[in-house]
């Protein structure tokens, strides 16, 4: 019964493994362009329009995640900027926070007349969630 519980728990845990927030407008948003054409700015160049900010996050289960949880972010944070017609992105940071702890344990006794004998056993793991921040920005062609 346990094992069914931490079963489930942890299938719950895997089909919440993505999510991303709503975009707050700052500016004029454009027409929709395709995601390969979103470019990831280092610094701001030296002329933009500003048209969001965003927030996107992926969870991963077991480790705050590496290359491939920001890879997962940057992706997402693109694909809003496309849908609002921004040209590029300034990344703002990503934060790593431990979201969920999920743990189960089991334990057996045996005993006689003059012994007593007990074993257990017990782990969990979390969920962590990266979070990442950028400014969806319109570079107009040069």
């Amino acid at each position: 019964m346990r094992f069914r519980l931490a079963f489930l728990m942890f299938l719950c845990a895997l089909s919440a493994a993505c999510a991303s927030s709503k975009p707050v407008l700052v500016g004029q948003a454009r027409p929709p362009i395709p995601v390969d054409q979103v470019k990831i700015y280092a610094s701001a160049p030296p002329v933009f329009q500003e048209i969001a900010t965003l927030s996107a996050s992926s969870k991963s289960v077991f480790s705050p995640g590496g290359p491939s949880q920001v890879d997962k972010v940057v992706q997402r944070l693109k694909e809003q900027a496309a849908q609002l017609g921004a040209n590029g992105l300034i990344l703002e940071g990503f934060s790593d926070r431990e979201t969920a702890s999920l743990g189960t344990g089991v334990g057996s006794q045996s005993y006689s007349r003059n012994t007593s004998v007990g074993v257990g056993v017990g782990g969990s793991f979390g969920v962590f969630k990266k979070t990442g921040q950028a400014r969806a920005i319109f570079v107009p062609p040069t």
